[in-house]
């Protein structure tokens, strides 16, 4: 089924998003957190904010256009200075927030629907998978999240969530996924644990166990697919694309850039994992500062960044020699950094574990199911 690809022109200077961080602070302490400075309240100043609504004038006029505000935990900028970062961008760009939810409460429900926000909440599945999840006192988060979103469903506000599944294993999918089921959310991303910023756990997994977790979900998500379930559709289009020949016009030409701006206007590429650290060699990832450079011209640039030659070799090196390359386009850059300490390198547990295993357990199900229907 998957197949090689090719084509890769490099890094498009055009997003189609942008990543903001108003504050890196946190309230909560996950065990699997990367960043490096959720304890730091260190906000985003409005002149940030006006450099990058400035600089994504014109991707905005030519289609839709997202801010996506990520932490830290965004809303703990507080309303008011979050409304004053979102003031410069006006109506062009549509609002983004990665929550942990627990600090929604009405007057949160209530900037969301002012602002048209689209709300993602980080909760892991029933109160007993949220373990990781827990406050500065160690003490469960779960409660906190759970009025949270109880406050955006009274309040109709539509709600996307987001799972990180730490021991992906048979038994566990159907579970996560009947829980989101009633939960009400509109769409689900899976996550796998990932080695990366400052979690340095590893996550090699027993690659049946990960098979089977992803072949049950499809399974679970097909007895009842109210839920739009970002992994398996995708695998599912591209498993359809390769049977009508259609599977190279899937990945783009060229990368997406992801820029992902941080509190003081640095700009770092392809990975906002990225975003807070530094390396001997090659610095601190960034590709330049909105506050001195407009986003257009660092967008522009970006091959001059020297981690991001190594990285497109490596792309190439994942065309040249990885069967599964048509369907995932390559490992992602802080990936092979976190994991192997630079960017040339190919395969990564991350790439095993949600690209690899997740079209083979696909794959599973199809001809599990095939041999039950004949």
């Amino acid at each position: 089924m998957a197949q090689a690809w090719s084509g890769m022109q490099g890094i498009s200077p055009t997003p189609g998003y942008v990543v903001m961080q108003p504050t890196t602070l946190c309230n909560l302490a996950c065990n699997y957190c990367y960043l490096p400075f959720r304890r730091d309240n260190r906000k985003m100043p409005v002149a940030v904010a006006e450099a990058v609504a400035a600089g994504v004038a014109g991707f905005a006029r030519t289609g839709r256009f997202s801010v996506v505000w990520h932490g830290g935990e965004p809303l703990a900028a507080g309303r008011a200075h979050l409304a004053d970062l979102f003031a410069p961008f006006g109506d062009a760009v549509e609002h983004h927030v990665q929550t942990n939810a627990t600090l929604i409460d009405d007057a949160w429900c209530a900037f969301f629907a002012e602002h048209d926000v689209r709300v993602s909440v980080s909760v892991d599945g029933p109160r007993e998978r949220n373990h990781e999840r827990v406050d500065r006192g160690d003490k469960p988060a779960y409660p906190l999240i759970m009025k949270g979103v109880e406050r955006l469903r009274r309040h109709g506000i539509p709600f996307s969530t987001l799972c990180v599944v730490a021991d992906p294993r048979p038994g566990a999918a159907t579970e996560l996924y009947d829980y989101f089921l009633g939960l009400g959310c509109e769409v689900l991303g899976i996550n796998v644990e990932e080695q990366e910023g400052v979690n340095t756990r590893l996550n090699r997994r027993d690659p049946a166990a990960v098979r089977a977790f992803w072949s049950e979900l499809v399974a679970a998500w097909r007895r009842d697919p109210r839920i739009h379930l970002r992994e398996i559709e995708w695998s599912l289009r591209y498993a359809a694309a390769v049977l009508d020949g259609t599977a190279d016009g899937l990945l783009p030409r060229r990368l997406d850039p992801i820029p992902t701006v941080a509190y003081d206007g640095s700009v770092v590429l392809l990975s906002p994992e990225l975003a807070g650290f530094h390396d001997p060699r090659y610095g601190d990832f960034t590709s330049g500062n909105v506050l001195s450079t407009p986003l257009p011209e660092i967008l522009s640039r970006a091959a001059e960044t020297p981690w991001i030659g190594e990285f497109l070799r490596g792309v190439e090196s994942c065309r040249r020699t990885c069967p599964y390359f048509g369907f995932c386009g390559g490992a992602h850059a802080a990936n092979r950094y976190f994991e192997h300490g630079r960017f040339d390198v190919t395969e990564t547990d991350h790439c095993r574990n949600s690209k690899i295993r997740l079209l083979e357990g696909v794959l599973d199900h199809a001809r599990d199911h095939e041999a039950t229907a004949v």
